[in-house]
């Protein structure tokens, strides 16, 4: 149990969703025999209806691994979406490119390498939806580089943020992780207590929040 939800919803949702084909198995497949974390059957499916329904054109990652959601979400969008995304692990980069050029994507995906702050730092073009799925410990820290890259009309994702249900209860927290929990629940308080942001927390997978700036409705005086 990923510590979200119970064992028996877990199943029967993950049940109901089909088992993919082609590009996408391989990759899960490659993922699961070298142990290689990916985002959850579920968070996947949840990033495929983001693109559809809004159909972003320019997509900033935090986090790239193997490659498998950059991939995962040029794919859904038909080939329209171009993804930066950023990652620091040298091996992860190196099969990462391996797989964007085996698929042909390497016009699509663009792979920034270092360390992901100090990249954020840095950027200055905008996106039109933002995934953070690295560094747990920072997410508080990405958030304002975020909300600058972020377009007006843009989404924010952030996966993990219930870091298997340590933020939600003290209970199951261990002390090794209580420095990751602290500033996850910061980044969540945040986005939440913000009154220009409008967001939602997702009890599905680890735990998604999905951050939209909230329209200015501005009243004239009659």
């Amino acid at each position: 149990m990923s510590g979200v939800t119970y064992d028996y919803m877990e199943q029967y949702l993950r049940a109901l969703i089909p088992s993919n084909i082609g590009i996408i198995k391989d990759l899960e497949d490659f993922a699961l025999e070298n142990r290689v974390p990916i985002v959850q059957k579920e968070t996947a499916k949840f990033l495929e209806l983001m693109i559809t329904m809004n159909r972003p054109k320019k997509i900033l990652e935090l986090g790239t691994a193997i490659g498998y959601s950059a991939i995962l979400m040029n794919l859904t969008s038909g080939g329209i979406s171009e993804i930066t995304t950023i990652e620091r692990d040298e091996k992860m980069i190196e099969i990462a490119k391996s797989n964007i050029q085996k698929y042909g994507l390497q016009n699509k995906i663009t792979i920034l390498e270092g360390n992901c702050l100090e990249i954020l730092e840095n950027l200055q073009d905008e996106y039109d939806m933002i995934f953070i799925d690295a560094g747990k410990g920072h997410y508080n820290h990405f958030l304002p580089h975020c909300l600058r890259l972020l377009k007006k009309e843009g989404v924010l994702i952030a996966d993990n943020v219930l870091f298997r249900g340590m933020v939600a209860s003290k209970k199951i927290a261990t002390r090794r992780k209580v420095t990751i929990i602290k500033r996850m629940q910061t980044y969540l308080e945040l986005v939440s207590s913000n009154n220009e942001l409008i967001t939602s927390v997702i009890p599905m997978g680890d735990g998604i929040s999905v951050t939209i700036r909230r329209n200015k409705v501005s009243s004239k005086e009659e």
